[in-house]
């Protein structure tokens, strides 16, 4: 595959009239103790589109039990509840997404187990490649990263904002921008073409309500 469009599942089109670049919570991988209620007050300082529930090392029962506050919580703000990795844990949760590395599954296999209304994004990486497969395997999101050093998560990739700016100018598939991303940062990324700005240490290593009054300030500027 080139890095040319391919037509057949998106259209080339100026990004005049995007939506404004979002806020994507990511959960650290202990939410055990009183993080039901740092979530709320997350919640509670800024709009917030989607929270993705990433635990890792537990087996599934665990994790689903660990989810049931979370996910509710997040229904009763309006916010979008994302598995990370797993297509069984979200379909047992009836999550409204889940997201996949490349290691963890065919989104169409996904599509298939979870029905056409969930959410299915893909990590992509650096790769316009990833992207583009990811988009043809009928994805609804794609993210880049790492775009800046993180210790959440080990990383081999890293992008440049540029590419953000290629793809939401080819494609209407909306973009994450994840990796390192702090309000102090975050600027070019949104400038770049970001439609979604997904951040977990800058918002759970400290004072989360403060965090995301922080980006929410950015992005109503931005």
């Amino acid at each position: 595959m080139t890095d040319e469009l391919d037509p057949g599942f998106a259209d080339s089109f100026e990004r005049e009239d995007r939506d404004p670049c979002q806020l994507y919570l990511i959960s650290p991988l202990d939410v055990s103790g009183d993080f039901v209620e740092r979530l709320a007050r997350a919640l509670d300082s800024g709009p917030v589109a989607a929270f993705q529930y990433r635990v890792k090392d537990i087996d599934q029962h665990a994790a689903a039990r660990a989810a049931e506050p979370l996910q509710a919580l997040c229904s009763d703000y309006d916010v979008a509840f994302i598995v990370n990795d797993s297509v069984s844990l979200a379909k047992r949760l009836g999550a409204d997404g889940v997201h996949l590395g490349q290691n963890d599954g065919d989104p169409r296999e996904a599509r298939s187990i979870l029905g056409p209304d969930v959410q299915i994004g893909v990590t992509c990486h650096d790769s316009r490649h990833l992207a583009m497969e990811a988009g043809e395997a009928g994805a609804d999101y794609v993210a880049f990263g790492s775009f800046y050093p993180t210790i959440t998560k080990e990383v081999s990739h890293r992008p440049d904002p540029s590419i953000l700016s290629w793809w939401t100018t080819l494609f209407e598939l909306p973009c994450v921008a994840i990796g390192g991303i702090t309000p102090d940062n975050a600027a070019p990324l949104i400038e770049a073409g970001a439609d979604f700005l997904a951040v977990c240490g800058s918002v759970w290593n400290g004072d989360e309500a403060t965090a995301v009054r922080a980006f929410a300030k950015l992005l109503d500027r931005g």
